[in-house]
Order: structure tokens, then C-alpha cells, then sequence
């Protein structure tokens, strides 16, 4: 179970790194030319560069506290936040009619969901 979570966590981790590296860096109508990025067009460059900045600390968060060992209550409570922000994407996504991303959302939403789950409850880091 432990290696299930940190796999997840790994994973998930991944991906809010890519997407918040992307979101902080790449200029806003870069983002609402690409595949899916459609949304960034409809809102301002600082929400977007807003939303690169937490996804970069959701990817800290979901690792190094528990590499650390210093707090590491904060990756369940980071995978929490995730699963709030995946709500949001799955939201704006659906009201644009991109049920793909949704679903590709929903999956991320799950992972998170899964490592809340874990890390809170039979395999949480509190020995």
C-alpha cells in the first residue's frame, strides 16, 4: 500500500509540475492556442499564472513533506486541495463541452482522492 501511494503521489506530483510549470511560464495566449487551454483565453493572465503557482506547490507538497519528514500531514491535505482543484477543472471543462479533459480531470481528482484516503487512514505517515 505504501508503494501504491508514493507511486501516486509520484504521478500526480508529475503532472502539477507540467501543468504548473506551463501555466506560470508560457504566455496566456500560447496556452489559449493550445489543445485544451481554450479556458485561459476566457479569464486573466494572474488567475492563470495563479493557478501554475499552487499546481507547483500541490507538487512539492505531494512529495517533500514526507521525504523530509517534516509535516508530512500536509501530503493528504495537499491531495485534498487537489481534488478541490480538480472539481474547478472538471467545472470549467464541462461547461466548454471538453468532456474528454473532464474525464482526464476526473482521473487526476481519483489519484488525489486515493492519496488522501491512504495517507490519512490505514497507511498515513503517523507511526
Amino acid at each position: 500500500m505504501n508503494l501504491a501511494l508514493w507511486i501516486a503521489a509520484g504521478l500526480l506530483a508529475a503532472v502539477a509540475l507540467l501543468g504548473g510549470i506551463t501555466k506560470t511560464f508560457v504566455p496566456r495566449e500560447k496556452l489559449a492556442a493550445a489543445h485544451g487551454g481554450g479556458w485561459t483565453g476566457d479569464v486573466s493572465a494572474g488567475f492563470v499564472k495563479t493557478l501554475g503557482v499552487l499546481e507547483l506547490l500541490a507538487a512539492l507538497g505531494l512529495i517533500l513533506p514526507a521525504v523530509l519528514g517534516i509535516a508530512p500531514v500536509l501530503v493528504p491535505v495537499t491531495a485534498v486541495c487537489w481534488v478541490l482543484l480538480m472539481i474547478g477543472a472538471m467545472i470549467t471543462h464541462g461547461r466548454r463541452g471538453e468532456y474528454s479533459l473532464s474525464a482526464l480531470n476526473l482521473v487526476y481528482l481519483a489519484i488525489a482522492a486515493f492519496i488522501a484516503w491512504g495517507r490519512f487512514g490505514p497507511d498515513s505517515f503517523v507511526g
